[in-house]
């Protein structure tokens, strides 16, 4: 593991951005009928979001719990909720969510 001293901590820290995580439940609708077109669109938003830089990370959560996916967004929490309320999966009832705000380091990313 590195060695990071208080200097090199402190001149990172100062570099850090703030970002807006969402965790994204199952809804009371998840299981309605005609749910997959509703998801379908839902991720063909996010792969929109994520072009046009907004939503930097989407992880679908592929476990049992109520937990569906969690989302980075590059963006406040006043914009972040918004862009969600308009999701189509929000909006029918599938998902509902949180958002937190967060900071990391701008450039992190996952690996290849």
């Amino acid at each position: 593991m590195a060695t990071i001293t208080d200097e090199q901590m402190r001149a990172q820290l100062s570099t850090t951005k703030t970002y807006t995580v969402v965790i994204l439940k199952a809804g009371p609708n998840r299981r309605m009928e005609g749910v997959d077109s509703i998801l379908w669109e839902h991720g063909r938003r996010n792969f929109s979001l994520r072009a046009d830089g907004l939503l930097s990370v989407v992880l679908p959560v592929m476990d049992e719990t109520e937990v569906s996916g969690i989302g980075i967004f590059n963006l406040d929490v006043d914009e972040t909720i918004k862009i969600m309320d308009d999701d189509p999966g929000v909006k029918a009832g599938v998902f509902v969510y949180e958002v937190h705000p967060a900071r990391s380091f701008p450039g992190d990313a996952l690996p290849a």
